[in-house]
């Protein structure tokens, strides 16, 4: 037991908690410290919890003097307060609270807030570049990743050549018509010129690292307007010969339905059961035995 006495000018002992970094920043798979320190207490042996906030839930770290969930292979208590987690993934940045209860100090608890970023480096971007494009008209080009932590950032290489974002500031651009967005990844020529056919990479970027992925060809072609207008004229002319054509046939009759010249004549239909024989000697006919009434 520990007898606390109040002098004048004094305030009564309470447990304190600091530390030595609240935002501490570790690439993935790296492992890092949580400090907490407890600055003042009397209590012998408080007791320590750690929780985790992360999207508006909680849960236990630390608790009952045992690593909860996950945390119990890759995570351990350090100076008695102080919380180590090892081999850290991008699921741990999270906001972290060390809480420490001293039932023999005049105030009980103490806590405070760690904020954990884990770095997590960008993936091989998803680039998209047009193959080929006609002079004087509007180009595309994609880069993005949805791996890196913090958010990438992206430039735009032609042959190995970065882009400038601002293409007054450079005279190798200012040939160039086009808007390059870094945190969209977007590159758009408003209107290509043969100068822009090349090679087109692009690199993402964070805190953690960066990634390229690999360089694709674009070409910038001339269109004929000639041979298009001859294409079009040889098209037309060619409908028109089938139609000419057509006319023609209709009019010698090719089309027609073949019709007869004379009457056809048909022989008179035998009643049944009736037959008629014609004799030598006889202009007439005779009726058969076999005739019935």
């Amino acid at each position: 037991y520990y007898l606390l006495f109040v002098f004048p000018g004094y305030r009564l002992l309470a447990v304190e908690l600091t530390s030595s970094n609240t935002k501490p920043v570790v690439q993935e798979f790296q492992s890092v410290e949580l400090s907490c320190i407890i600055k003042s207490t009397v209590t012998p042996h408080p007791r320590i919890e750690w929780k985790k906030i992360r999207d508006g839930e909680t849960s236990y770290v630390f608790f009952d003097n045992k690593m909860q969930g996950d945390f119990a292979t890759r995570a351990e208590i350090l100076s008695q307060t102080s919380l180590v987690i090892k081999n850290t993934t991008r699921m741990d940045t999270a906001t972290y609270r060390c809480e420490v209860a001293a039932p023999s100090d005049t105030k009980t608890i103490d806590e405070i807030n760690i904020q954990l970023t884990v770095q997590v480096k960008p993936m091989t971007p998803r680039c998209t570049v047009p193959k080929a494009v006609p002079v004087g008209k509007t180009a595309s080009l994609h880069c993005h990743e949805n791996e890196g932590y913090p958010k990438s950032t992206y430039s735009w290489y032609r042959n190995s050549e970065p882009l400038s974002p601002d293409t007054k500031s450079n005279a190798k651009f200012q040939n160039s018509s086009y808007t390059l967005n870094p945190t969209t990844g977007t590159l758009v020529f408003h209107a290509v010129h043969k100068g822009d056919t090349g090679r087109y990479s692009c690199i993402a970027t964070n805190d953690a690292g960066f990634a390229k992925c690999e360089e694709q060809e674009m070409e910038v072609y001339d269109l004929n307007i000639g041979g298009i207008i001859g294409g079009v004229l040889v098209v037309l002319a060619v409908l028109v010969l089938i139609t000419l054509g057509i006319c023609c046939a209709y009019r010698r009759g090719y089309f027609a339905n073949s019709k007869e010249s004379g009457e056809s004549y048909k022989t008179p239909a035998k009643p049944d059961g009736v037959n008629y024989i014609r004799t030598d000697d006889e202009g007439d006919f005779r009726h058969k035995s076999s005739f019935v009434i």
